[in-house]
């Protein structure tokens, strides 16, 4: 009832019927690893911080160029990622220039001599050695020139042995005479990055570093990363179990490499407690990748080896975009690769192939035979063969996912509504219109949405809270296709016809 007296006729629109269930994205890559930003524009360089990438333009942008990638793997993973056609990708820099480096000798040096615009000339006191494109750390200088202190600078000319310019980030630093500071030559070190800094923290200021900046994505985007990958660093257990606990606080799959130089027999060992890589688990958000792959290094002119799972990373998202997340990526032709670490084996019907055992312990690898072309070959999560269940299918984890999550969202408008039965028919009428349209996609093979009155007891429902079943069933992967051959001699009858 209206708070507000009225003597008269009025009327309220009473908002009932379905509403529209939006699907939550799930071609959407969460990479984390690290980017030569000291390379890249003031504007682009981050660190710690999701950076929405969505094609090869923006890769270069934010993380560098593959000519400048040596020792860095963000430019890699999203090359790997983009060959494969389509997707959106998170990706996250951990790489500091501030601290991933070494410092060489300290050179005298006697000041500023001039200052041009923004750029700065600096004199030494012996012969520096420094070229063009050095990066230096300027540091030590007494007032007024303290601007001129800066973490890293690139060395923009080399007029004489002992002269050198570099830019300036603040153009308001006056010329003055000399005054006495230090100039080291910098070794930027992607390799000082540790485990520590790829899994990330919360910081004292709240901020999250590292991978858990992950969980910032849905406030800065609207969506949260479905496939997770840490290229190089994912062979590592701490790495890979963190990977996974994020994997469950985002609905998401995580995506594991072994240890580059792993033998067919140490994955297969790494399954059980005994083996020595990070491989011995049973979570069902978690993919094994076997082997490395190898790939044309255009700058090095060379082939070199790179992580399995940026590229199945690439395949999943390619395949959800093209076809629908409910399709398994197993059976998908990698693009942009040339061979793999290790020659396995592989055909449709030998059982004892090495790609076939690789896939009967839960490992994802990659299948070339005759006129096959390299294709990522297996649709179970780490789960199998230790259960059993639909939900080992990689497809189906991740359909269920993204049907729950995309229910919960939907609910948003029925929140603290009135209890009626319209109520519950809007909501009901809601899930089973979505599920329909699944069905009709070929999502799911058939689902429903209902209210089970002995299962909403006047206490529950008098405390606000109500229950509603929700079934479904999305399809598994034709993975194995058995024919029932019979040899029928009856059918030689059919010689009587041409008598």
């Amino acid at each position: 009832m209206a708070a507000n007296f009225l003597h008269g006729v009025e009327t309220i629109i009473v908002k009932k019927g379905a509403r529209q269930v939006r699907g939550v994205k799930t071609a959407v890559v969460g990479l984390v690893g690290t980017a030569p930003i000291h390379l890249l524009k003031p504007e682009n360089q981050t660190i710690n911080k999701n950076m929405l990438v969505l094609n090869d333009r923006d890769a270069a942008n934010y993380t560098g160029s593959l000519t400048d990638a040596a020792g860095y793997t963000l430019p890699q993973a999203l090359r790997a990622i983009f060959a494969q056609g389509k997707g959106i990708v998170l990706a996250i820099n951990v790489f500091d220039p501030n601290t991933h480096r070494t410092l060489g000798s300290a050179i005298a040096t006697s000041g500023s001599h001039s200052l041009t615009g923004n750029v700065a000339t600096v004199t030494t006191g012996a012969a520096h050695g420094l070229m063009v494109g050095d990066f230096v750390n300027i540091a030590s200088f007494a007032t007024p020139l303290a601007p001129l202190n800066q973490s890293y600078v690139a060395v923009k000319a080399v007029p004489t042995a002992t002269t050198f310019t570099f830019g300036l980030t603040n153009a308001d630093v006056a010329p003055t005479a000399s005054a006495v500071g230090v100039v080291k030559k910098i070794t930027f070190d992607p390799s000082l990055v540790t485990t520590a800094d790829v899994i990330g923290a919360v910081t004292v200021s709240g901020d999250r570093t590292g991978m858990q900046a992950w969980k910032d994505a849905m406030s800065l985007f609207g969506f949260y990363p479905k496939v997770l990958i840490a290229p190089t660093y994912s062979t590592q257990a701490t790495v890979s179990t963190e990977m996974d606990v994020l994997a469950y606080s985002l609905n998401a799959m995580a995506v594991i490499d072994a240890p580059a130089g792993t033998t067919m027999a140490q994955a297969i060992a790494g399954r059980g407690p005994a083996g020595a890589i990070n491989f011995n688990t049973s979570s069902k958000r978690t993919i094994l990748c076997y082997p490395h792959v190898e790939v044309f290094e255009q700058s090095l002119n060379a082939v070199v080896l790179e992580p399995l799972s940026q590229w199945a990373a690439g395949c999943m998202t390619a395949k959800d975009v093209e076809e629908g997340y409910w399709v398994s990526p197993s059976n998908t032709e990698i693009k942009g690769i040339v061979g793999v670490e290790r020659k396995l084996t592989a055909a449709l019907d030998d059982p004892n192939s090495e790609v076939n055992i690789l896939n009967e312990v839960g490992i994802q690898t990659v299948f070339n035979d005759f006129g096959s072309g390299l294709r990522l070959w297996g649709n179970r999560s780490a789960a199998f063969p230790t259960n059993t269940d639909p939900e080992n299918f990689i497809p189906v984890q991740r359909t269920i996912d993204i049907v729950h999550e995309s229910i919960r969202y939907a609910m948003r408008p029925f929140l603290d509504r009135p209890l009626l039965p319209a109520l519950i028919d809007s909501i009901v009428e809601t899930v089973n219109l979505y599920l329909r349209t699944l069905q009709n996609n070929g999502a799911i093979v058939d689902g429903k949405c209902f209210f089970t009155p002995d299962k909403n007891p006047i206490t529950e429902l008098s405390a606000g809270h109500l229950l509603l079943d929700l079934e479904f069933m999305p399809p598994t992967p034709a993975e194995r296709i058995t024919f029932e051959s019979f040899i029928n001699i009856e059918l030689l009858k059919a010689l009587y016809k041409a008598a």
